[in-house]
């Protein structure tokens, strides 16, 4: 995985709230395979030239701004696969009081994936632009998101902010304990005596 320490791209903004995995990849295209191949396929049943995504001002965009709930439904990879093959590196939801950013299997394969998700509380996420193609910079050692401005911070568990700015996915993680996996594995085994 890709390291992520800091990042500066535009935005692409789809402000919908319930955003559900079966929107971000439709279960038809599961069947597949590969695990490539799924970022021309991102949000494909509700694209058109009416779709955000789909704006000129879009192009290019490396951090999709959006609503809160977002990756609800049922759980698959897929979806943050689709999101990372489309170029983006990032996502900024909205917390509510009564409704998180993101749905905690999404969270999870996120994390797992190398997908940095940001949540932040209303007044912030209403503070951020919201011009599809404005640039904005996120400090992932900061815990910062910033813009022309503005700036907001935002909390992330330690654990994946080590391993997304070590660029650690869980093999990588694991491996980081070969020696005393190794150590373990030929120790002398015990022989109880008789």
């Amino acid at each position: 995985m890709d390291p992520f320490v800091r990042h500066q791209g535009p935005i692409a903004v789809v402000p919908d709230d319930d955003i559900d995995t079966d929107r971000i990849i439709p279960a038809r295209f599961l069947t597949r395979v590969s695990r490539f191949g799924y970022g021309e396929l991102l949000f494909a049943d509700v694209r058109s030239e009416d779709f955000p995504l789909d704006q000129p001002t879009a192009k290019g965009a490396t951090i999709l701004v959006t609503g809160t709930n977002f990756g609800c439904g049922s759980s698959r990879e897929h979806a943050v696969w689709a999101l990372q093959q489309a170029g983006f590196r990032a996502i900024i939801a909205r917390r509510d009081e009564d409704s998180p950013g993101y749905s905690d299997i999404f969270r999870q394969n996120s994390a797992n994936c190398g997908l940095l998700l940001i949540e932040l509380k209303a007044l912030d996420h209403a503070a951020l632009p919201k011009t599809q193609g404005t640039e904005i910079e996120i400090d992932l050692p900061a815990q910062t998101v910033n813009w022309s401005g503005g700036q907001a911070s935002f909390d992330i568990n330690p654990a994946t902010k080590a391993a997304l700015v070590e660029g650690l996915d869980l093999i990588g993680t694991t491996l980081q304990y070969d020696a005393a996996i190794e150590a373990f594995e030929t120790r002398p085994t015990f022989v109880p005596s008789a």
